[in-house]
């Protein structure tokens, strides 16, 4: 089983920035996953935020192209979202999806096809 636990989440002002966090474990995870950020907003579908395969090869929303940054620390075993510039439309629930393909990371972004899910962190940006 795999276990993702995020965090970092908070209250910022526009134009401010949050990095959020990823903790992945469990005996089945590896550091080959795909792994990726969603967010669901209320009252909206959940939508994909980036993606990252092993080789760090990354992909975004045409939403966020700019503004967030992708990454992973294998040694870690951790995932992180750098959120810059962000602004009341970012305001939503980010989770963080793990899944044992280890390619077509971003096309699976786009189809929602990531197996395991953590519980989800809020970003709220208000003034």
């Amino acid at each position: 089983e795999v276990q993702l636990v995020e965090s970092g989440g908070g209250l910022v002002q526009p134009g401010g920035t949050l990095r959020l966090s990823c903790a992945a474990s469990g005996y089945a995870y590896s550091n080959r996953f795909c792994m990726a950020w969603f967010r669901q907003a209320p009252g909206k579908e959940r939508e994909g935020v980036a993606s990252i395969d092993s080789g760090s090869m990354t992909g975004y929303a045409n939403s966020v192209e700019g503004r967030f940054t992708i990454s992973r620390d294998n040694a870690k075993n951790t995932l992180y979202l750098q959120m810059n510039g962000l602004s009341p439309e970012d305001t939503a629930m980010y989770y963080c999806a793990a899944d044992p393909s280890s390619s077509a990371c971003y096309t699976r972004l786009l189809t929602m096809r990531y197996t395991y899910w953590g519980q989800g962190t809020q970003v709220t940006v208000s003034s």
